[in-house]
C-alpha cells in the first residue's frame, strides 16, 4: 500500500501543476490552451480596471508564466547556498512582505502566489493603487511594469534610470 501511494504521489502532485502555455508571446495562443486563464485576467480586469494586456505583459516578464518561479540562489565562495536574492515567488514574483499587504488589503486569505488567478487579481490590484498612488494609467503597459517592478517609493524616486 505505501508503494504505491509512493508510486502515485508524484503523478497527482505534477498533475496540480501548471506547466507555462507553450508560446507565451502570443495572448490568443496562452488563452487557446489555458482556457480558464482568460476568465480570471477578466475577472481581474473588471475588480480593479487594469487591462488584460498589462497583467499579461508583468507575467510574461516577471516569471514567464511559471507558477512556481523564484529568484536565483546566491552563492559565498561560488560554491556554498547562501539563500535567494528575495522571497518573491509565484507567477507574478510577489515578495512576503507586498504579498501580506495584499491580503490584509483584499482579505484574500486563501491566495496563493502559485494560482494564476490569485496572481492576475494581484497584478490588477496593484495596477490600481499604482493609478491611486503615482497616477499611472492602468492601461500604460510600460509605468505600470516600472512601478512594480521597482515599488512605488523605488518610482517616485526614478531607482528605474539606476
Amino acid at each position: 500500500m505505501i508503494k504505491a501511494i509512493l508510486l502515485i504521489a508524484p503523478v497527482l502532485l505534477a498533475a496540480c501543476s501548471s506547466s507555462p502555455p507553450r508560446n507565451i508571446d502570443d495572448s490568443c495562443e496562452i488563452f487557446r490552451e489555458k482556457d480558464d486563464w482568460y476568465d480570471d485576467a477578466k475577472d481581474s480586469f473588471e475588480r480593479w480596471g487594469v487591462p488584460i494586456h498589462v497583467q499579461l505583459a508583468i507575467i510574461h516578464q516577471e516569471s514567464r508564466f511559471k507558477y512556481d518561479a523564484r529568484t536565483e540562489m546566491e552563492y559565498f565562495l561560488w560554491i556554498i547556498p547562501t539563500g535567494r536574492k528575495s522571497s518573491a515567488y509565484g507567477y507574478a514574483q510577489v515578495k512576503d512582505e507586498t504579498w501580506d499587504w495584499y491580503i490584509q488589503s483584499t482579505h484574500n486569505r486563501g491566495a496563493d502566489r502559485d494560482d494564476f488567478d490569485d496572481a492576475v487579481d494581484f497584478i490588477g490590484w496593484y495596477g490600481k493603487r499604482s493609478y491611486d498612488t503615482l497616477d499611472i494609467s492602468k492601461w500604460d503597459a510600460y509605468n505600470q511594469y516600472l512601478a512594480y517592478h521597482e515599488g512605488h517609493g523605488g518610482y517616485k524616486r526614478k531607482t528605474y534610470n539606476q
